[in-house]
């Protein structure tokens, strides 16, 4: 009789099985339909249902309504889409083939370009493939084994990733039919296993982002275990297509990107409109908040940076230049210089926590490849804090920032949630000291009754973090506001305040932004809002017009008051058709139309119209006013 082992299945059942019992035969024996199960957890890791268990473990079953089952379901499509790709251009070499948010990408070399006309032959190879229900199968071997192997089949990218891995670790392969790849796992049990899916694009990628290296061709693709599931998904693309920031930023003159500054966003007259609104909202809710605003310099020495470990842990993302012959960095971040800010006098423990503000411009290094609008770019506005305090001042001042992040994306009608981000492989300071930072977080959170995730190894340099993920109105998922606990920093600085005792202390410190950088927060109300913003954000909140010649006296005496009562309005007395000037309205997304005939002169009134709710009556202009300015103080 073989040795037994122990397993804990999720619902807390323990159960004993023979030594090398796969996860497969576990989950036939106590999951109520193994269909849609994908692969398990054992341990905290990620495992194949093929895989033999040899000591007591913990297991969790995967499907695709967990985040982690959904990667490993869609990154087996993407090796399906590399055998389909390799069957039909044999000559093509693979590059990367990863999951990512709602789909995945395969990188390949094709020996001649293909185009998007293509991709329909390589779906029909696709389903061919996934009607062969070919299984995935695991195989682990040498370094030498693996750079024999792939040198074969001619294929150099992969040699090159090969070349990088850890020299005492197996290498894993996949093998599925006649097709082969690099690939750490899991997977589906076999190609059969995949429901509905779809290519959905094409693109150039340079090999690993970097433009130094040959352009590959991106075919990205998603899929889902139902028809149903997938056909939504393709409605909400095509939803997201028609609210692309980029299109409607032009459409709506809202800003413009130019080749003479690539990932440098120029913002025009009505994207600047919306801007000094979100900062103006900012300051305010700041001031109430206790902060105080302060602006630093762009551009600091070596020596700074390298204090603050930027140089050693960031330096490939930054611009460098050289000042009487000496090294100075344009700043990727705001921190340093809040520090020294911190640092020009003295502190008394009565003067904590001490709370600085600054919308600071930063700049930092992205590949070319990784631009995308406002949403990647190399020049973006940070809305920063940094919250100097005592030790037993943290927890109240992390909870004050979650009400007032709270606050803010209520506002815009977001729902967000929350992770908490721990430790990473290149951290400062001592386990202790991240073990305690972590142990408050987490504490905070649970007293505030937040739901929240641990997203390991993904804190900051200096400290674990709280971020927040925006969900927007076609339930993407945007990383914004984030809390870092700093306990590295204010030492780094020689930061001190004198404390009850009269001794010197070192404060600690919280980082945070609420927007995250205003370009990229611009982008995503675009997108949520399909360009139709509030009415305290819109550019221009109210078009006058009259039907007639006759009245374009009493047009521009309603819009000269409205302006007076500071509503951003213009007068349309073009000599065109009613209709037509509100059909422009409607496409320039303008909050109201005020249309004035002989009647609404006669009698100091206006005709309103929502873009929305369309026609909402005559009123008298001073009813109009009042009820546009609760409108706007209230940010509905």
């Amino acid at each position: 009789m073989l040795p037994q082992i122990k397993v804990k299945l999720k619902q807390g059942k323990e159960l004993s099985y023979p030594v090398g019992v796969s996860l497969l035969e576990i989950c036939r024996e106590h999951e109520e339909s193994c269909d849609g199960v994908i692969a398990a957890m054992v341990n905290e890791k990620e495992c194949d249902l093929r895989s033999p268990l040899e000591s007591d473990s913990e297991v969790a079953f995967l499907d695709f309504s967990d985040e982690r089952g959904a990667r490993i379901y869609r990154h087996s499509t993407s090796h399906v889409l590399a055998q389909a790709v390799k069957r039909l251009y044999p000559g093509a070499r693979l590059g990367i083939g990863p999951a990512i948010e709602n789909g995945f990408y395969y990188d390949f070399e094709f020996t001649e370009p293909i185009s998007a006309e293509d991709l329909g032959q390589i779906e029909a190879e696709m389903k061919r493939i996934i009607l062969e229900e070919l299984p995935f199968e695991r195989r682990e071997i040498s370094r030498e084994e693996a750079l024999a192997l792939f040198r074969q089949r001619g294929e150099p990218y992969k040699c090159e990733l090969i070349a990088e891995l850890p020299d005492d670790e197996p290498i894993s392969i996949y093998e599925q039919g006649d097709f082969v790849d690099l690939c750490a796992g899991p997977h589906l049990l076999d190609t059969g296993k995949i429901g509905a899916f779809k290519l959905t694009g094409l693109a150039g990628a340079y090999w690993r982002g970097d433009e130094r290296n040959p352009m590959l061709q991106r075919i990205y693709g998603t899929s889902f275990p139902t028809a149903e599931q997938l056909e939504r998904h393709l409605e909400l693309l095509e939803e997201a297509k028609k609210r692309d920031h980029r299109k409607l930023g032009r459409e709506l003159d809202l800003f413009s990107l130019h080749d003479e500054g690539p990932g440098f966003p120029f913002f025009h007259h009505n994207g600047m409109i919306i801007i000094e609104e979100l900062l103006s909202f900012w300051r305010r809710e700041h001031r109430r908040a206790g902060y105080e605003e302060i602006r630093t310099p762009m551009i600091m020495n070596r020596k700074l940076w390298e204090n603050s470990g930027h140089w050693d842990h960031f330096r490939e993302n930054m611009y460098f230049t050289k000042i009487d012959g000496e090294d100075y960095a344009v700043k990727p971040m705001n921190c340093p210089g809040a520090m020294l800010v911190y640092r020009s006098r003295l502190h008394s423990y009565r003067d904590l926590p001490r709370r600085i503000a600054e919308l600071g411009l930063v700049h930092r290094h992205e590949l070319s490849g990784t631009l995308h609008g406002l949403l990647r770019v190399r020049s973006f506005t940070q809305d920063d804090a940094h919250i100097f305090m005592t030790p037993d001042q943290i927890e109240p001042e992390v909870a004050g920032v979650i009400e007032m992040i709270d606050r803010f994306y209520r506002v815009f009608g977001f729902n967000y949630r929350v992770e908490l981000s721990t430790r990473p492989p290149k951290a400062i300071g001592s386990i202790e000291m991240w073990n305690r930072a972590e142990a408050i977080l987490e504490r905070v959170l649970q007293e505030k009754g937040l739901p929240y995730r641990i997203n390991e190894g993904d804190g900051a340099f200096y400290g674990p973090k709280i971020d927040f993920h925006l969900e927007d109105c076609l339930g993407r998922s945007w990383q914004c506001g984030t809390i870092q606990l700093d306990f590295q920093m204010p030492g780094l600085f020689d930061l001190a305040y004198i404390g009850a005792d009269g001794q010197k202390h070192c404060p600690v410190v919280i980082h945070r932004v609420i927007y995250g950088a205003i370009e990229r927060f611009l982008a995503l109300l675009i997108e949520h809002y399909a360009g139709a913003f509030p009415a305290w954000l819109a550019p221009q909140q109210a078009v006058v017009i009259p039907i007639t010649e006759r009245q374009h006296a009493y047009a521009a005496e309603v819009c000269s008051a409205l302006r007076g009562a500071a509503f951003r309005v213009n007068l349309d007395d073009r000599s065109e058709k009613v209709g037509y000037k509100i059909r422009e309205a409607q496409l320039k997304k303008i909050p109201y139309m005020l249309v004035v005939g002989e009647r609404e002169a006669a009698a100091k009134q206006v005709a309103v119209r929502h873009r929305e709710a369309g026609d909402l009556g005559p009123q008298p202009l001073e009813r109009f006013i009042e009820q546009l300015r609760e409108v706007i103080k209230e940010k509905k």
